[in-house]
């Protein structure tokens, strides 16, 4: 399928969006709850798959929602079509802080690997699929960076980091430690394991988890610095629901604001 070559303008600092612009007759694609406007003329529609193999039949289109099912995705993506005469705008909302990376896939080799809740949207064309982590490691401990997502085409992709973001380009050899869950995506030339921390100590009162992820160059590596398991779990940690504690509140008027709103049994 030939690619669609779409404008874009990002918008927003912490809580980002991005408007791609379609020509008559072009089309983007996106991730299910991700829209956030569209204009005149552009029209909406829920396609079984991953919109990469509309012209390929059942099979192609059983295939494309086998490979979300596998990754945790919905089983439908969304396609927009601008069926108008003039230019139309469809924006896409980032569903927490960070930033969204706009990559060129023409300019990095044609393959982006990233995590599977990163992707945002893409140009008509580009192909979603997954990559297995075939190492033993990664497979045992690997969490979040077992199962990626595969990027593939010539078009613009669109993925998102949570917090703030981070760009390595690695040398041939050289070697990056990260927390599993602050990688975002990196290119298939770079090799990615998982390792353990290698002390005891360090593992059990480290607060970083027991394994770590290396990646090794030569390649692009994109990182984010809050990862959205780490922010789901900090929330929920200090949930009072949950027994988390109103450490922020210790004052005269929280424990006052605290009477007042019931929260203090």
């Amino acid at each position: 399928m030939a690619m669609d070559v779409v404008d874009y303008e990002i918008f927003g600092n912490e809580m980002q969006y991005v408007e791609v612009e379609l020509d008559p007759g072009e089309a983007a694609i996106g991730e299910a709850g991700a829209m956030m406007m569209m204009q005149d003329g552009i029209q909406m529609d829920t396609i079984f798959g991953d919109g990469s193999a509309q012209q390929g039949g059942l099979f192609g289109k059983l295939l494309g929602a086998g490979k979300r099912l596998v990754t945790g995705e919905s089983l439908f993506t969304t396609i927009f079509h601008n069926e108008g005469r003039s230019k139309a705008r469809v924006a896409f909302a980032a569903l927490y802080p960070g930033k969204i990376i706009p990559v060129d896939l023409s300019t990095i080799g044609g393959t982006l690997i990233c995590q599977k809740d990163s992707f945002l949207c893409a140009a008509r064309g580009v192909s979603l699929g997954i990559a297995f982590n075939r190492k033993l490691g990664v497979g045992l401990f690997g969490g979040e960076g077992f199962i990626m997502q595969k990027l593939d085409g010539d078009g613009l992709a669109f993925v998102h980091a949570g917090g703030t973001l981070a760009v390595k380009d690695l040398a041939p050899g050289e070697t990056l430690r990260v927390d599993t869950g602050c990688v975002v995506a990196f290119q298939p030339s770079v090799d990615f394991d998982i390792q353990y921390v290698g002390k005891l100590k360090s593992a059990l009162f480290g607060g970083e988890g027991l394994f770590f992820a290396t990646l090794r160059g030569p390649g692009r590596v994109w990182l984010q610095s809050l990862p959205l398991s780490r922010l789901a779990n900090r929330i929920v940690m200090a949930a009072p629901a949950a027994g988390g504690s109103r450490r922020d509140e210790g004052s005269l008027l929280g424990g006052l604001g605290g009477l007042l709103d019931g929260d203090n049994d």
